[in-house]
């Protein structure tokens, strides 16, 4: 497994200010979407292309486009769905496929509730959505499902991420083709679960406490 934390000012500037306790809802979810862009811009510079002929109002010349298949982008449920417009921002064509993901109180183990992407996913380039690579659990359990659905090129975005579940994810996923993009790899897990220093329950923070 590769990680892959960007280095930006601006990256460093908004994790800062979705960091800090005082920041409400609403702005909480615009510097959430802006920073997912500039995440993808990394998490994409080995997206597929392939060279095409155009007429430019000039002259003729080659240029790239996204290859087929499209990328599949796949955010867990519900933290994901907010870094979704943030990341088709930057891959329009992509196809968009959701991963509902529940952690079992009796077994700590994160379980599948519902899914909406293809059965099968060779050739595949997939992008997963989740705002905190914490214990890792839940990525581990989402991209062990997209591999066996084919995928073999995998890269999962998250916004901060704590040393432990890195290292999960490295023990679990070893020899899997899965990079990890994020703007932080924080202090440490604290006793609940939460990343030290962190930013707290990243979907609360977004959606409120509703349900």
């Amino acid at each position: 497994m590769r990680i892959h934390v960007v280095d930006h000012p601006l990256v460093a500037h908004k994790l800062t200010t979705l960091r800090d306790k005082r920041t409400d809802s609403p702005t909480f979810r615009r510097l959430c979407d802006e920073l997912v862009t500039l995440l993808a811009y990394e998490a994409t510079r080995d997206v597929r292309t392939e060279q095409v002929s155009i007429e430019s109002p000039v002259t003729a010349t080659t240029g790239v486009r996204l290859s087929h298949p499209r990328p599949l982008v796949v955010p867990i449920l519900r933290a994901g769905l907010g870094m979704l417009d943030g990341m088709v921002r930057l891959l329009p064509t992509a196809e968009v496929g959701f991963l509902g993901m529940i952690r079992n109180e009796e077994t700590l183990k994160a379980e599948t509730y519902a899914t909406r992407m293809p059965e099968d996913l060779s050739g595949r380039q997939v992008y997963v959505l989740d705002p905190m690579l914490a214990t890792g659990g839940t990525l581990v359990a989402a991209i062990n499902e997209l591999i066996a659905r084919g995928a073999d090129d995998v890269t999962a975005l998250c916004l901060l991420a704590a040393p432990e579940g890195v290292e999960v994810m490295e023990r679990e996923l070893e020899g899997a083709p899965v990079t990890v993009v994020t703007a932080s790899v924080d202090e440490r897990l604290n006793e609940n679960g939460y990343i030290v220093p962190g930013l707290g329950d990243a979907g609360d923070r977004m959606y409120g406490t509703a349900g």
